[in-house]
């Protein structure tokens, strides 16, 4: 089984795992590393320590991140040169995690396929809806 690590600014993780877990249930391999300020200065190690440990267990670590750019996704990609069978993703949403824990437990998807689903999942779940409010003429249909 391929392991997921959830890291993003602040409180990102923690919130997009408490959602997973209602929606999905509990998720084995599963961890969250949170970037907050006060534990900025262990971060990196806390990171690299979460993303070594899953990757002796499973096979492959997929690692989602928040943020393009930004300090989470910049100490996973450092990380990453020294973990073999690794992926990171960005843009990480709620769609994308619920369908990639779905996927993994009802299949034995490759940590690539996961990563390239993860990609096309999460472009989905970005919709744009409008609600139109009916008007005064629609009353005058009844």
């Amino acid at each position: 089984m391929v392991g997921f690590v959830l890291t993003g600014h602040g409180q990102f993780s923690n919130g997009l795992k408490s959602a997973v877990d209602m929606v999905a249930g509990d998720q084995p391999n599963f961890a969250i590393v949170p970037f907050e300020g006060s534990e900025a200065v262990t971060f990196g190690d806390d990171l690299r320590k979460t993303i070594t440990d899953m990757a002796a267990e499973c096979d492959g670590v997929l690692v989602f991140v928040d943020l393009w750019g930004g300090t989470p996704f910049n100490q996973s990609m450092i990380i990453s040169s020294d973990v073999e069978n690794m992926e990171i993703v960005t843009g990480t949403n709620l769609p994308m995690l619920v369908e990639l824990v779905m996927t993994r437990a009802f299949g034995d998807p490759t940590l690539e396929e996961l990563a390239e689903r993860a990609v096309t999942v999460g472009a989905e779940g970005v919709k744009h809806t409008h609600f139109e409010a009916p008007t005064d003429d629609d009353d005058d249909e009844m």
